[in-house]
């Protein structure tokens, strides 16, 4: 009886307050000759915090028209814009700053979506060691993480010096499938310096400024470093998880002036890595069992700093002036 009473009062309450809201709605539109849409738009600056007020707006909407604004397809996204205009009776010639950003918003609400589809993809689809493509990519890998070191072998105990977990890697991606491959390689490519030096320094990080000969008399002192490739696949999931489950909206939608795209996404892995190599060393742990608290404390930490609206975790993605200026 009073798990029913409870249940009931939370009902109540959720109405009351829906009620209120549309109310309150209502008076401000009617006090200030605005829908919600309108004084989102002009009174929150572009980026995240414009972005996810007009993406609750639209959700939040008791049109049906206005809820599945959000899930259109890229290319009738302009004819969305000219209805919600319409069914807001909102004149476009007095308003036409309105429509501009309203689009610059649903470029980048959709374009998260067929982002996270086009990830999905990726990460579904397994390595194929009989797909020349697959095989061209992982050979990349090894030619940028090791120029000077020739691979002996497609199947080689070489592997492991990059942080593979045996003689052929296609078995260390069946979590993360091409998606895994794709971000290392993107790493290896776009920022080959800092990517050889992580690898370098995951090897032995409290020793990476000794040589090797030096190292190599340290006989003592047990290497505390990390796997690179497995550690590089691992970060790829914490990746998709923070894409899957919203968290990257705001970083996305603060260095996209448009749709985010997969070049977004790897540039943010890449950002995961540099940073989660940082805060690994910063953590100093005994050994390799400690991976999993270090990653989900590495994972808490991010998911704090994306709870900022403002929040753009790769500086380099500062927001162009074409965002600036909607």
């Amino acid at each position: 009886a009073s798990s029913f009473a409870r249940m009931f009062v939370q009902v109540c309450l959720y109405f009351y307050c829906k009620c209120l809201w549309r109310c309150l709605k209502f008076v401000v539109r009617k006090l200030t000759g605005q829908c919600e849409l309108q004084r989102i738009c002009y009174n929150t600056k572009p980026g995240a915090a414009r972005t996810m007020k007009i993406e609750a707006s639209l959700k939040g909407s008791k049109s049906k028209r206005l809820q599945t604004s959000v899930s259109v397809h890229p290319d009738a996204i302009e004819k969305t814009i000219d209805d919600i205009m319409d069914l807001k009776r909102i004149n476009p010639d007095i308003n036409p700053q309105l429509g501009v950003s309203l689009q610059a918003c649903l470029l980048q609400i959709v374009g998260y979506r067929n982002l996270i589809a086009e990830v999905e993809k990726l990460r579904r689809e397994p390595y194929d060691s009989e797909n020349p493509q697959h095989e061209e990519t992982l050979l990349k890998l090894w030619k940028c993480l090791k120029p000077n070191s020739p691979l002996k072998g497609r199947i080689s105990k070489q592997w492991c010096e990059i942080g593979f977990q045996g003689d052929d890697p296609k078995t260390d991606f069946r979590g993360m499938g091409l998606l895994g491959l794709y971000n290392l390689v993107y790493f290896a490519e776009w920022d080959t310096e800092t990517a050889q030096q992580v690898l370098s320094d995951s090897l032995h990080p409290k020793y990476s400024q000794l040589s090797k000969a030096e190292w190599e008399k340290k006989k003592f002192d047990k290497a505390i470093g990390y796997s690179f490739a497995i550690v590089g696949i691992n970060i790829t999931d914490l990746a998709y998880n923070l894409l899957v489950s919203g968290a990257l909206k705001t970083h996305f939608y603060n260095v996209a002036p448009e749709a985010p795209t997969l070049t977004h996404f790897q540039q943010t892995f890449c950002y995961l890595m540099h940073e989660f190599h940082k805060f690994w060393i910063e953590e100093d742990p005994l050994d390799i069992m400690e991976f999993n608290r270090v990653r989900e404390k590495f994972h808490k930490q991010i998911l704090k700093q994306l709870q900022n609206p403002e929040m753009a975790l790769c500086p380099h993605f500062a927001a162009s002036e074409s965002l600036i200026n909607m």
